[in-house]
């Protein structure tokens, strides 16, 4: 997010810009800092942190969490892949891996690839694709609290 200047027909005195930085759980503050830095190369530009969503490690892939993952998938979407990532983003799961509490985002939603609005002014999800991920998440925290998975 860029912000300058006072009026659209005078040069800016101060400018500023906010980067929102999307890294790994294990890197640190000082490395996402000292990389800024160097890419600005730019001794008048001041870069700081703005706040701090300490660091925590990743948390660890559990075959037995991926298996119910896939079963759900191959029963709702027949020939749809389970595929793990990291998703480059924060959500509260940084305060439960901080604390040691393994967490995994699982959502089973599709998005349609033409129309990606994540955190926009008109941010939506198709209303089949809604439900869809509902059963889905229904079945998962069924499946996963279940004795026998």
């Amino acid at each position: 997010m860029l912000e300058g200047g006072h009026a659209i027909n005078a040069l800016p005195q101060v400018a500023a810009a906010t980067v929102n930085c999307r890294v790994l759980p294990e890197d640190s503050p000082e490395y996402v800092l000292n990389t800024l830095q160097k890419v600005v190369a730019d001794e008048q530009v001041i870069v700081q942190q703005l706040s701090d969503f300490g660091k925590a490690v990743a948390s660890p892939l559990r075959p037995d969490v991926l298996k119910v993952v896939s079963d759900i998938t191959t029963r709702m979407w027949p020939g749809v892949p389970t595929v793990p990532i990291m998703v480059m983003g924060a959500t509260d799961g940084r305060y439960l891996r901080a604390a040691g509490i393994p967490t995994y985002g699982i959502q089973g939603f599709f998005m349609d690839r033409d129309d990606i609005r994540f955190h926009g002014r008109d941010e939506r999800l198709g209303i089949e694709s809604f439900y869809e991920g509902q059963a889905f998440l229904y079945e998962l925290v069924k499946r996963l609290s279940s004795a026998d998975k």
